[in-house]
């Protein structure tokens, strides 16, 4: 379990309380979300992504995983909507290390994960030193003749 050390009072325990902290201390609130709707559904990502990204281990829990956010991704472009926020970064760090080993194949199967995945890398300063993924598929045959 994280724990941040503050210079001001007891130190700060958990994932999502430090990085809400840090999101208000670099005064960037809309990372939580504007409206009440947006914050609840920042707050549902973030509270799936600690128990059920970071409990999920087994290959069905993967697939479980990558299927709820296919199918909740299907008509927005981040996970609170039309807005970028806090979940959609720290589901990327979450997910990181699952996409880099998914073969072209299971990133089609996962088209609206793997869409918003390669958006979320390539956000301005969210990638950091992590490795890029690679969505695009080299065509050696096409059909023309």
């Amino acid at each position: 379990v994280p724990v941040l050390q503050t210079n001001n009072g007891p130190g700060l325990t958990g994932l999502m309380t430090i990085a809400a902290h840090l999101v208000r201390q670099a005064r960037k609130d809309q990372l939580l979300g504007s409206t009440a709707e947006e914050k609840a559904v920042v707050q549902q990502w973030l509270e799936y992504r600690v128990t059920r990204v970071n409990g999920g281990s087994s290959k069905e829990d993967t697939r479980t995983i990558l299927k709820d956010l296919n199918m909740h991704l299907e008509d927005k472009v981040y996970l609170a909507g039309n807005v970028f926020t806090l979940a959609d970064i720290l589901m990327y760090y979450g997910l990181h290390h699952i996409m880099v080993d998914l073969t072209v194949q299971e990133k089609e199967k996962y088209l609206n994960v793997s869409r918003w995945f390669n958006h979320i890398q390539h956000y301005p300063g969210v990638r950091q030193h992590l490795s890029d993924v690679v969505f695009i598929k080299n065509r050696l045959y096409t059909n023309a003749h």
